[in-house]
């Protein structure tokens, strides 16, 4: 049927359908202040065809990444995925499915969400890790808290070495909690292990850095660990999981919590997102964990089987007790880094890392 703009008679039909008089009636409840009291200032309507030559012209104005020598990163980079990763990730039963709570028809997304988890545990040297997290801010500041309440401490010290972003986050999340947020400053481009020392006592409840940091600088991870914990504090690190195909991976050195954006393996840059938050920490502070947890069981036949085994911090599980208001994941995304880094496999996840640190070099 072609189209045909709406009449003054169907306008009135539609208001009395829903029982308002008249247009100023249905809006009555935004102050008159804040109303458009003008037309539009749009353009004249296009055409379908005239609406996609226009839209192509637009976009042949940009210079995308793919298509220069970029030197955009801060968290977001230029990597190159293979083709498998967007064919599997396009397939029906996992772009159309949301959250998976019922496992006896979401069996093969909850199988790629363990096997997610398990990625990043190999990947971090943790115990445990989650089904996701929005994004590598997010999840750095759900650690920061999650730190500071197993120590119940008043202070946390926070690198300047760490992303501006993320750290903007952390205070944003802390904001309103009896938290005193410590800025421990940076010398040549490294954490000022001085003034951490400095800082560092029993008052300390968490020490949040990044490795590498923001200036893509190796911080002196286990001395960093070992200084907080000789004061109880927990270490609560955000690293690049591309960088871990070549360095100690967090959990041969200590660290408690570990966050990671997860975009450099198998996400296009998409001007900035969808994200991916990766989060994995020891087996003791389980409980503590914000998001979901897929775990593996067996049927009564025997069978393995995938079910949501842990989300009990959630606002949707425990409502006024929950310790988390992350109560989604980004499992479309996490399916498409573990199908990236499960192509590579540990040799390839190598090479990536080999080649990003040459690179790097060459630039510099």
């Amino acid at each position: 049927m072609p189209y045909r703009p709406h009449t003054p008679d169907d306008r009135a039909a539609m208001l009395s359908a829903i029982g308002v008089d008249s247009l100023d009636a249905l809006f009555e409840s935004i102050p008159e202040e804040l109303r458009l009291s003008r037309p539009l200032d749009l353009p004249p309507g296009l055409s379908e065809h005239d609406l996609t030559r226009a839209m192509s012209e637009w976009a042949a104005m940009n210079a995308p990444a793919g298509g220069a020598l970029s030197f955009l990163g801060g968290g977001v980079y230029d990597h190159f995925t293979p083709a498998l990763v967007p064919a599997l990730v396009s397939r029906g039963e996992f772009l159309t499915s949301y959250t998976p709570y019922q496992p006896e028809v979401s069996q093969g997304t909850l199988q790629a969400l363990y096997e997610f988890q398990s990625l990043v545990c190999r990947l971090t040297g943790m115990e445990v890790a989650n089904a996701s997290m929005y994004d590598g801010g997010s999840a750095l500041a759900e650690g920061a808290l999650m730190g500071m309440a197993m120590c119940d401490r008043p202070r946390l010290l926070l690198a300047e070495t760490v992303h501006t972003s993320f750290r903007h986050v952390i205070r944003t999340y802390a904001d309103g909690l009896d938290y005193e947020i410590v800025r421990v400053p940076a010398f040549n481009g490294r954490l000022d292990m001085a003034a951490l020392e400095s800082q560092l006592d029993e008052t300390v409840g968490a020490v949040v850095f990044q490795h590498p940091n923001l200036f893509g600088c190796l911080e002196d991870a286990e001395a960093i660990t070992r200084m907080a914990h000789a004061v109880g504090a927990t270490v609560v690190v955000s690293v690049d999981p591309v960088s871990l195909g070549l360095l100690t991976p967090p959990g041969a050195w200590g660290a408690d919590i570990v966050t990671a954006e997860g975009q450099g393996f198998g996400l296009s840059m998409n001007y900035g997102g969808p994200l991916l938050g990766l989060f994995a920490c020891r087996q003791a502070h389980l409980r503590r964990m914000p998001g979901r947890l897929i775990g593996a069981t067996v049927d009564l036949d025997g069978r393995v089987g995938y079910c949501m085994t842990l989300q009990t911090r959630e606002q949707h599980i425990r409502r006024e007790k929950a310790t988390s208001n992350i109560c989604t994941s980004e499992a479309l995304l996490a399916i498409a880094m573990t199908a990236h880094v499960a192509a590579l496999g540990p040799e390839g996840v190598r090479g990536v890392a080999e080649a990003c640190v040459r690179k790097a070099h060459y630039a510099a």
